[in-house]
């Protein structure tokens, strides 16, 4: 996997770039309208989300276009599933071990004033995501991008 990736995905203005392209190809100009810098500055972000092959540029006489290309994304995405797996099975014995230590006794009807569940109404810890998270729906991505799987609970 390309290092330069990370480093490209490390800036926000450069995600930024990344998700105003997920409409479409896009000018440089309509890109640089959505932030507050010089387009220099912007062509140069554009620079090295070009070289780390997330993005790709094609020229229409005087006009550059930019257009995402997910390939690296997927790249980063089967790098990091080991490590959504790790954290889910943590996540999903954590909540197994929080619910076996909750008695009937502790389920009172009135909370007390130390309990965090009583304050705004918050639940006492957050469940894990019981699926993966969604991908990007067909029609947002090139045709020629590649084919996902759902990642399974069991994985």
């Amino acid at each position: 996997m390309n290092t330069d990736v990370f480093a490209a995905l490390a800036s926000p203005v450069r995600r930024e770039i990344l998700n105003l392209l997920l409409v479409g190809p896009q000018p440089v100009n309509a890109i640089a309208a959505h932030f507050d810098m010089r387009r220099p500055s912007v062509s140069e972000h554009l620079r090295v989300l070009r070289d780390a092959g997330l993005v790709s540029e094609q020229r229409d006489g005087r006009h550059r276009f930019y257009e995402l290309r997910p390939g690296p994304l997927y790249e980063v995405r089967d790098w990091l599933t080991p490590y959504e797996r790790f954290w889910r099975a943590r996540l999903r014995s954590l909540r197994e071990l929080l619910d076996r230590d909750q008695s009937p006794a502790d389920q009172s009807s009135a909370p007390s004033s130390t309990d965090p569940a009583s304050v705004g109404g918050a639940p006492r810890y957050p469940a894990p995501a019981d699926h993966a998270p969604v991908d990007p729906q067909p029609d947002q991505l090139p045709a020629d991008s590649l084919p996902t799987k759902p990642l399974d609970d069991n994985d």
